[in-house]
């Protein structure tokens, strides 16, 4: 693939993913855009081990992160990890479900079509362990957002504190 194409391939990857932001609404941005991005930035610190150990390689040069990964990470992994938890907080058999189903996806076509297309392909690791390379993300992804969750919700005490000094009239 050439870099024009790579280029191209990058820029439409963010876009067409980004195209879906407003359907997911206002609301459930402001609530799960936290969890994601921490998951994104672990995803960038990881990217960095798995460039060191070879687990994939990109076809075209410059090796850097913003030219080969970061599309990928801005893009795919930040609006489907806000797409997840809009459609699956709450029921974590279900979260898990379904990002298995994408990661499986992105582990296993995604990957074969990259391979043909010599965007980039696996080195060290095979498509099973691709899959389980993003997996484990998936319990640090749900439980950032709970603990998120549980740290913004206000205490009960306050609330019946509040209705006490300031009754009703």
């Amino acid at each position: 693939m050439s870099i024009k194409n790579q280029w191209l391939l990058n820029i439409l990857m963010v876009a067409i993913t980004w195209l879906s932001l407003p359907f997911l609404g206002t609301r459930s941005i402001k609530r799960f855009l936290p969890a994601s991005i921490f998951i994104v930035i672990l995803e960038a610190l990881h990217v960095q081990v798995g460039k060191r150990r070879k687990w994939w390689v990109f076809y075209n040069k410059p090796d850097s992160y913003l030219f080969n990964e970061f599309p990928f990470n801005l893009g795919p992994f930040l609006i489907i990890a806000l797409w997840i938890l809009k459609l699956t907080y709450g029921n974590f058999k279900r979260f898990l479900l379904l990002n298995a189903a994408t990661n499986a996806f992105f582990a296993s076509p995604i990957v074969f079509f990259a391979k043909k297309a010599r965007y980039f392909t696996l080195v060290r690791l095979n498509n099973l362990q691709f899959f389980l390379y993003f997996f484990f993300k998936a319990p640090l992804l749900y439980g950032f957002q709970y603990l998120f969750e549980k740290g913004n919700r206000i205490p009960h005490d306050i609330v019946k504190m509040d209705k006490s000094v300031y009754p009703e009239d």
